[in-house]
């Protein structure tokens, strides 16, 4: 693997997991550490499906802007497409990386992972 940020978010994330002891950031981390091709791409019609305004969704892959989302959701990925992007702002959602949503002290209960 040559992505540095990609090994650096698997590293922040694994870390994470040793300090706190939560199973979602290994689980998050097990999921980047395949191949590109094996990663999530999830459409942002299927998040707005499946979560509740203000919740926080944690995507290991890429979101995709296919769909619409309706409602302000706060969506931490390893990436965006520029679409994508637009839409969530357009919903006043807010989006991040996954080390972002690591250091923002979220709990991990309130936090829904999407494959």
């Amino acid at each position: 693997m040559k992505n540095q940020t990609l090994i650096d978010t698997i590293t922040t994330l694994q870390r994470a997991n040793k300090a706190s002891g939560k199973a979602i950031w290994r689980a998050l981390a097990k999921d980047l550490d395949k191949s590109k091709r094996n990663r999530a791409s999830i459409n942002l019609s299927r998040i707005d499906r499946h979560t509740e305004e203000g919740q926080y969704v944690a995507v290991p892959g890429k979101v995709l802007a296919a769909g619409n989302l309706t409602k302000p959701v706060k969506i931490a990925a390893a990436s965006f497409s520029e679409g994508a992007i637009t839409k969530i702002t357009a919903a006043k959602g807010e989006y991040m990386s996954l080390v972002e949503l690591v250091e923002s002290g979220v709990e991990p209960s309130k936090i829904k992972i999407m494959k």
